[in-house]
Parts: structure tokens; sequence; C-alpha cells
């Protein structure tokens, strides 16, 4: 299991990112500049073309869902940093070379190095055990990594939390759910035209654990087709106490990086995305791969 445990995205679903924030496009601080020069019949002429340039700093990139983040974002031409207390996974992928694996906590970062030349941090980060330390995982290290970020100048910051289940308040007054909201307050207040929470439910693709694969989508994907032709009916349901645990509609591991892409992206996008959002915004992404 991945160093980070990712396990995670409240709204109703009347349009497209409904939930999700938009502001006028604005100039992205990290910009390089090519020039080319052509003349012809003694005129000169320079054209000057601002090329956007892509670093993006993974946080527990090693996971389930990091992993699968560090790989959308490579073919995605985005250069990547995964910052893990493990370092690099142990996995046979190509595109795997082509990341750059930092061993480190985020309680004891050198964080002026992992964030150099960073534009966007996005954080997996999260877990289960006892109160305090499902307080300190998911809280207090995404709250640490969230200043850090801002402090550097970092323009763009992706949290990855839960979704908002309706669930009885002892339940939801636990150190994993109160960890997580208070990451999400931190965010907002600290970007709040430019920070992104994705709140999926259930994650299903094909996890690796120990060295064994653990076919999450055998499970997942039925229950993704059920949901979305049945989504009429038991979307009323979702009201009742508890419901969401078993109706929540699962999210494909794939869908969640790829709406994490399109966060980091487009600067125009900013605010909480609910389950459906970010499904949204994966088929908005692979709209545009075609």
């Amino acid at each position: 299991m991945s160093s980070f445990l990712s396990f995670p995205a409240i709204s109703p679903h009347p349009s497209a990112f409904a939930g999700a924030s938009f502001r006028p496009p604005s100039l992205s601080p990290r910009l390089c500049k090519s020039s080319v020069k052509c003349s012809y019949a003694e005129a000169t002429i320079d054209i000057v073309a601002d090329v956007k340039s892509e670093r993006v700093v993974v946080l527990g990139g090693n996971g389930f869902v990091g992993s699968a983040i560090c790989k959308q974002a490579i073919s995605n031409g985005i250069e990547v940093v995964s910052v893990s207390r493990s370092g690099r996974p142990s996995l046979q992928d190509s595109w795997l070379d082509q990341v750059t694996w930092v061993t480190g906590d985020v309680f004891y970062l050198n964080w002026d190095e992992v964030l150099l030349g960073a534009t966007a941090v996005v954080s997996t980060i999260g877990g289960f055990g006892n109160e305090e330390q499902m307080k300190r995982i998911n809280g207090e290290a995404n709250v640490i990594a969230v200043n850090a970020a801002k402090d550097f100048g970092v323009p763009k910051f992706v949290l990855i939390t839960v979704h908002d289940y309706n669930l009885p308040p002892f339940v939801l007054s636990s150190g994993y759910f109160t960890g997580k909201r208070s990451a999400e307050a931190e965010l907002l207040s600290k970007y709040p035209n430019s920070g992104v929470v994705l709140r999926p439910g259930f994650i299903y693709g094909k996890r690796k654990v120990n060295g064994f694969e653990v076919p999450l989508d055998l499970v997942g994907e039925p229950l993704d087709k059920l949901y979305d032709a049945a989504e009429r009916f038991i979307r009323p349901l979702r009201s009742l106490p508890a419901s969401d645990l078993v109706l929540a509609p699962p999210v494909k591991v794939d869908d969640l990086a790829l709406a994490v892409i399109n966060a980091v992206k487009d600067d125009d996008i900013f605010g909480i995305f609910t389950i459906e959002q970010i499904k949204e915004a994966a088929a908005k992404m692979r709209a545009f791969s075609y």
C-alpha cells in the first residue's frame, strides 16, 4: 500500500459544473518565450509566442490514485514530480521513467526544492488509523502542503478528499472526515480563485497492493453502469439517511485522474467538484483528446 493512503469527492446536478466556479482567463505566471525571425525582401518579421510550461507536484504520487494522476499528466505533456515516503513504485510501465520520484514526508520536506518551478500541486494524501492519526494524515498534512505551496507562490492547488456522505453526525465527526474538511477549508481560504477540491466516493480500477493486483473494477465498473442506467430512480433515494454509502456512484480512477488534469490545465476552474462533476470534467478531457 502507498505511503500516502488515498481514499477519497455536494450539491444537486442541475447543469455541468454547477458547484464549481469559473473566472475570467488570466495569464499564468510561468511562461517561456520563444521567438522566430523571418526575413523576406529586406523585411524582418519577429514572431514571439508565449508557451506555457507546466510542472505538477503530486503528493502521494506512487499510490493508487496518485500514480494514475502521474501517468495521465505525462500523457498530456506535463512535467511531473511525485513525493511520497516510499519513492518510486515497484511497477514496470515505461511512463515511470518520465517522473521525478522524490522520497520524503510532507511534515519534513524541503519545500523550496520540491516546489521549484511548480505550476500546480495535487494532493492525494489521506488514510485511516486512530483519531489523532486520521486528523494528522487527512487534515494537518494537507494544511501544511497548502500553506507551503501558497507561501512559495504556486498558482494552483488540487485536493482530493471525499464525497459529502449523508451519514450520522457521530460518523462525520470522526478524524477522517473532520481532517478532510479542515484541509478543504484551508485550501479554499488560501486559494479562493484557483483552489480545486475533488470529492469522489468509491474509486475503482486495478489496484496493486504489495505486488498483488486487486481488481476493484470488477465491482466498480458494473455498479457504475448500473447507476448510470438507473440514475433517475436512484437519485431521489439518495436523500435518505446514510443511503449514500450504497447509492453514491463509484468513480473510475482514470476519470478522477482526467478531472485532475482538467483542473490543472484550465486556469479558470476552481471550487468544489462533486462526483457528477468529476465525471463531466473527465468526459470533457476525453472529448478534447479526439
